[in-house]
């Protein structure tokens, strides 16, 4: 157990699980999507559906969307923050089969056309847990520099990933590897000891059977 997890995360309260964890959730979806969202459907399940409101829950998740951290003293105010920066957003509830009682759906439209559906938990302490992309099951906690690559479900794609990111330099903490089916598409996801420059990115993009390539660089701060 590290520090971290005993003594909670630097954040505007009242709850790490229903606040800071929510913030965390809007912020990694955010940047899952590539770009600034321009409308949002915020959907909580169990604990966050029953309580969100009084612990600004859905508050969080809006500012998580905006890019705020969880120790912003702006988070109460996000949702006439959102409506100044453009952002159109409607929260509601939903029943999730078998999900953790602080999850949340959010679908997200970018201010460039693309779109992205997130499950995601917040599992105590601020931390959190990406359970589901694009309908697709994943598990990875977004503290670590991460690449998600979408592809064809073909033979050779891991290596072909995995040898881009040797060329770079970048050494693979965890790999999951993900399927909708045989034959379907996969979702690889790798946690990586460095940031993922934005020229492997593009290397990727262009590999065939690749559909989506998304990095999630930590912040300095974090």
């Amino acid at each position: 157990m590290r520090l971290f997890d005993v003594l909670g995360p630097v954040m505007t309260g009242p709850s790490s699980s229903h606040t800071a964890g929510a913030v965390r959730i809007g912020q990694t979806a955010r940047k899952l999507l590539g770009e600034p969202p321009v409308r949002a459907e915020i959907l909580l399940h169990g604990s966050f559906a029953a309580t969100g409101r009084g612990h600004g829950t859905d508050r969080a998740l809006v500012a998580g969307l905006l890019g705020m951290q969880p120790d912003d003293e702006a988070i109460p105010r996000s949702f006439a923050l959102a409506r100044q920066a453009g952002l159109q957003f409607q929260v509601g509830t939903i029943l999730l089969r078998g999900a953790h009682p602080n999850t949340a759906l959010l679908r997200l439209y970018g201010a460039g056309g693309r779109k992205l559906e997130v499950v995601g938990a917040s599992i105590g302490g601020g931390r959190i847990n990406i359970c589901q992309i694009d309908g697709i099951t994943t598990n990875f906690g977004a503290d670590h520099n991460t690449l998600i690559v979408h592809n064809q479900d073909t033979p050779g794609h891991v290596a072909a990933v995995t040898t881009s990111l040797s060329r770079h330099g970048i050494n693979i903490a965890t790999m999951q590897l993900y399927r909708s089916g045989a034959g379907g598409y996969a979702v690889m996801v790798l946690e990586c000891d460095q940031p993922l420059p934005a020229d492997l990115v593009e290397e990727l993009r262009r590999q065939p059977g690749i559909v989506k390539v998304t990095s999630l660089n930590l912040d300095p701060a974090e």
